[in-house]
């Protein structure tokens, strides 16, 4: 069993900055392709990034690249998403997930076998 844990999200304003973090046990943590979802209120989950086992290939989304990045660090058994500029439209809770199954950044919710518990990130003036 993987557990992930997530750090707290928070409020922040527009153009604000907020890295997340997501952290695991380092011993099954650099086997998995990881990815963030987030979900808005009264939306379905929506793929944000993800990055596969090596590190060396990752994916953002259309709403997200440029402003946000995930990246890993399988030494310390964490990955992080930077996300820059932020916009009201990025308010939701943010989950980070986890699979053994899959080598490439895969975008499906599906396609994950292991979920952090989620953090609210709010973008609010």
């Amino acid at each position: 069993q993987v557990q992930l844990v997530e750090s707290k999200g928070g409020l922040v304003q527009p153009g604000d900055s907020l890295t997340l973090s997501c952290s695991a046990s380092a011993a099954t943590f650099g086997g998995a392709t990881l990815a963030w979802f987030r979900q808005g209120p009264g939306k379905e989950r929506e793929f944000v990034a993800a990055i596969i086992a090596s590190g060396t290939a990752s994916h953002h989304s259309d709403s997200v690249r440029g402003r946000f990045l995930m990246t890993r660090d399988n030494a310390n058994g964490v990955t992080h998403l930077q996300m820059n500029n932020l916009r009201p439209e990025d308010t939701g809770v943010y989950y980070c997930a986890a699979s053994f199954r899959v080598g490439y950044p895969a975008p499906a919710p599906h396609q994950y076998e292991y979920w952090g518990q989620g953090t609210q990130v709010t973008v609010s003036s």
